[in-house]
């Protein structure tokens, strides 16, 4: 388990625009120094989610751990906001290395776009026609067609995003595995995904690309008229995410699987 950096005396904040999450990088900069990112100890991150997706994605490979306050409307990535102690808490969280994963799509033309996620890689229809799709798995047919709204691949990490909210399964954030989830499946109506091995490629083909045109997404990276897309983790690459150690990852997924 990786573990915070010893000493911690330099924190940069970086905030969402909201006025809530800006009222409160000011206040946290006035109690504990305004440093640059580049020579910080650790990042503060004040908002939602989404700021803290775009700031893993920011600071992924430089070895920064970021540290989320909630100060937005979704935070299951953040911990709850509150201006004591900070360094304290941040002394004594739990580190989660998040790998992300690499996306390679190639569009009509031919060009091939790469990307990567920290949550997952979804393609989606973008016509009222429902999407057709093959399925491949380390280049092994495993559904030679999927009608659909679209599918996605989400790695532990964004298990609680999109993925839960087309019922795909949570999974710790430790677990070596990718959720393979579709999205308002038409055909096969029972087919509910699948569990992958996170060493494996999945290959997703677009059946009748004309007719029936898909976009793809890496988070917030999206490129239309894709014809094929290439997914798998990227080993090489991690960001460094905190969680207050009374209220780790496992146990904010724990909570999650026991809501009714």
């Amino acid at each position: 388990m990786d573990r915070p950096p010893h000493t911690i005396e330099k924190l940069a904040f970086v905030s969402s625009e909201t006025e809530e999450a800006e009222d409160a990088r000011r206040e946290l900069e006035a109690r504990y120094g305004a440093h640059d990112p580049k020579k910080a100890d650790v990042i503060v991150a004040l908002g939602g989610d989404g700021l803290m997706l775009q700031t893993l994605h920011r600071f992924m490979n430089t070895g920064k751990p970021i540290y989320g306050l909630n100060r937005g409307s979704v935070g299951f990535l953040m911990n709850e906001y509150g201006a004591d102690d900070l360094i304290e808490r941040i002394g004594s969280a739990v580190v989660s290395r998040i790998h992300p994963l690499v996306m390679e799509a190639t569009d009509a033309l031919g060009h091939v776009h790469s990307a990567l996620a920290i949550n997952e890689v979804s393609l989606l229809r973008q016509t009222h026609q429902a999407a057709k799709l093959r399925l491949s798995v380390d280049e092994r047919i495993r559904m030679e067609e999927l009608v659909c709204d679209g599918v996605l691949v989400a790695t532990p990490a964004g298990s609680t995003a999109y993925n839960l909210s087309a019922h795909g399964p949570i999974l710790p954030i430790d677990a070596q595995l990718l959720a393979l989830t579709p999205i308002s499946a038409f055909r096969p109506r029972r087919w509910r995904g699948a569990l992958l091995p996170n060493y494996v490629e999945v290959r997703i083909t677009v059946l009748d690309p004309a007719k029936r045109p898909v976009s793809a997404a890496a988070d917030y990276t999206e490129i239309r008229n894709v014809i094929e897309v290439r997914v798998r983790e990227e080993k090489n690459s991690s960001s460094l995410a905190l969680f207050d150690a009374d209220h780790n990852w496992d146990e904010r997924i724990l909570s999650e699987m026991f809501r009714y």
